[in-house]
């Protein structure tokens, strides 16, 4: 588990558990799906030595991806070489979408794949002599864009993707994902045979792949809550394509590269305010309407800024498209379990914005009460305990829609220590500016109760024990044979210095957890027909917003206050950051139900990486951090149970 700073606070990973939703839905959900939509999902199997696809093995795959039946399900095979494919419909423009797709016979693709930008893609193309239509699906657009530009092609796709492309000619598999990790890839290199997918399920049933497990990886998810190699899964036969990196396969030689890293921007200034309010307004209105693509949406909501924004977003981009009734906002509240208040302030936001909402109340949830009278299983472990919310929300948007929006990405990329930056300003002698600075922040709106007097003090003198810390019931064994202790601290440590305009955010934006949260949301975890999208995470609006100056625009998020004025009710646009007033977790611990989390019966497989014995007692603890790491063997168990 990490943190990121936060308008000089430190937010705890914990704060996000409950929108994570990584528990897959039952059989008896599937008449959720809307419009009889199948789940997006590809599959591709290369033999480098020439030998043919057992085609009933093909088809076997793609029906795993499926789900729901084979309505929107193809498989192609041409010698050594099988592609498999099932499609999610959720844009305009996949309406006659077919997978897998072809262009002049020559090049295939499957794909899972929503294109930022397409205009300007199209105009380049077309410059290169490209026979391309406006209202072309995405993988076709992939297609050309390969056919143009071979390899380089990466270089000029935006927007949140995964595909396979085999290029008949050259014989050779070419592979990517996109630049945040939105969109997952598995890959699976075992002799001469190559199994790539955008589900580890998939590979799974390959028979080739064998059930061994990664020591590492686990260990890492007890560490971490996530898999900190990168390219590891918890499976030893099964790797993952880090974002912003393709994979190449020819002559039976796989290499794996990076075509992108997060650039360090020199910093924007701007000489009128307004002008950097309007180039943020229009570069999220960009971002959201490329999200946006069809006549019905569902907004994951909250009562703070981010997520509200995009939803103002949103309900324009709508608008304009005459689908202004589309758009539906989702958001989990607490009565009794613990104080809430984002009920009061989201329904200002929907009351002000003129859109429907639902409410999705979570008191009577309980530890691991979700996994109850289930056959749940999931793709690797999870650290989930009390939160099966998200899920819930998920269902509730697939009656009505196939895509959600967040308002994740808008924290890391509004991150900022207001230290660093005056201690930047005065080593540079701009004495000036900083005092300006100083008088501009105190003197704001409603900044003297956005100080964060008491949240500044006890990150700085409070108690240390509110932080990650080193378990004492890890095997010995696998604590020595992988150094574990010795790779904790390492990943403890402070990042080296990037040299970002505002370093805090640069390292936010890149941290490992986005990735591990955004596969969470992917329909193969899941089993849930809704694609979710995070409008923060276009790399238009992340350039833009990594480049801005601390002050004015990014403590304390003023950007979006003055964005939001005149659109979100002022009780809104100017709350301060209000993280949750107590913590689930900690709370049901208190409930005598909650007893049995001490004297689980462990299963065999355990004992390679948990003393059991070991495990502190964690009933009626009111350290949240401490209940959090210790329930982590907890939730292995379970894992490991149901493999």
């Amino acid at each position: 588990m990490g943190c990121f700073a936060a308008n000089g606070t430190c937010q705890s990973l914990l704060d996000l558990t409950s929108w994570r939703t990584k528990l897959p839905l039952d059989e008896a959900n599937s008449k959720l799906s809307p419009r009889g939509v199948s789940l997006s999902g590809f599959v591709c199997i290369m033999h480098g030595d020439g030998a043919p696809i057992e085609r009933g093995l093909l088809q076997s795959l793609t029906d795993l991806l499926s789900f729901r039946g084979p309505e929107a399900c193809g498989i192609w095979s041409d010698g050594p070489l099988g592609m498999g494919h099932t499609l999610l419909r959720t844009t305009h423009e996949s309406k006659n979408e077919r997978q897998p797709a072809d262009l002049e016979g020559r090049y295939w693709i499957v794909s899972d794949a929503r294109l930022d930008a397409r205009e300007e893609l199209i105009d380049e193309l077309q410059l290169e002599n490209r026979n391309v239509c406006s209202n072309a699906p995405d993988c076709n657009l992939i297609l050309q864009a390969y056919a143009a530009w071979g390899a380089a092609c990466i270089d000029r796709l935006q927007g949140d993707f995964s595909f396979a492309l085999w290029d008949a000619r050259h014989k050779q598999l070419f592979c990517a994902r996109d630049h945040f990790g939105i969109k997952p890839f598995f890959y699976s290199s075992i002799g001469p045979l190559l199994v790539v997918s955008n589900m580890i399920d998939c590979i799974r049933r390959h028979p080739a792949v064998s059930r061994r497990l990664n020591d590492l990886a686990i260990a890492d998810f007890l560490l971490f809550d996530m898999i900190r190699e990168p390219g590891a899964t918890s499976f030893a036969d099964i790797q993952r394509l880090p974002p912003a990196h393709v994979l190449s396969c020819e002559a039976g030689t796989i290499s794996v590269r990076p075509y992108w890293t997060l650039p360090v921007r020199a910093p924007l200034h701007y000489t009128r305010p307004n002008d950097c309010v309007e180039e943020f307004r229009e570069l999220l209105d960009r971002a959201v309407t490329d999200r946006v693509r069809t006549n019905n949406v569902g907004i994951l909501m909250s009562g703070g800024l981010d997520s509200p924004t995009v939803a103002a977003s949103a309900k324009r981009t709508l608008a304009r498209n005459g689908s202004a009734g589309g758009l539906c906002a989702y958001t989990e509240v607490f009565e009794s379990l613990i104080p809430h208040q984002e009920r009061h302030y989201a329904g200002l936001v929907v009351e002000a914005l003129k859109i429907p909402i639902e409410f999705q109340l979570s008191d009577e949830m309980g530890l691991w009460k979700h996994l109850k009278g289930t056959n749940i299983r999931w793709p690797e472990p999870l650290h989930s305990p009390w939160s099966d919310g998200g899920t819930e929300q998920l269902r509730q948007v697939a009656i009505r829609s196939p895509v959600a929006l967040t308002g994740f990405g808008g924290d890391p990329a509004f991150s900022c220590l207001l230290s660093e930056h005056f201690l930047q300003l005065f080593k540079k002698r701009q004495i000036k500016r900083a005092l300006a600075g100083m008088l501009q922040y105190v003197t704001a709106e409603g900044r003297f109760s956005r100080l964060y007097l008491r949240t500044r003090y006890q990150r700085w003198f409070g108690s240390k024990n509110q932080a990650p810390r080193y378990p004492g019931w890890l095997d010995q064994d696998l604590e020595r044979r992988l150094s574990l202790r010795e790779r904790w601290e390492g990943f403890m440590r402070a990042p080296a210095r990037n040299g970002a305009n505002r370093s805090t955010a640069y390292e936010a934006i890149v941290d490992p957890f986005w990735p591990n949260l955004f596969e969470g949301y992917d329909p193969g975890v899941t089993g849930i027909p809704v694609e979710v999208r995070h409008p923060f995470f276009d790399l238009r609006l992340v350039n833009f917003l990594l480049a801005l100056p601390a002050l004015p625009w990014c403590s304390d998020k003023e950007l979006l206050r003055e964005a939001a004025r005149g659109v979100l009710p002022d009780a809104v646009r100017l709350r301060r950051k209000s993280p949750l007033p107590a913590d689930p977790l900690v709370a049901l611990l208190q409930r005598a139900e909650s007893a049995w989390v001490d004297s689980f019966e462990a299963v065999p497989e355990l004992g390679r990486y948990v003393e059991r014995r070991l495990i502190p007692k964690v009933f009626e603890e009111k350290d949240a951090w401490t209940a959090w790491i210790h329930l982590r063997p907890l939730s292995l168990n379970f894992w490991l149970r149901l493999q």
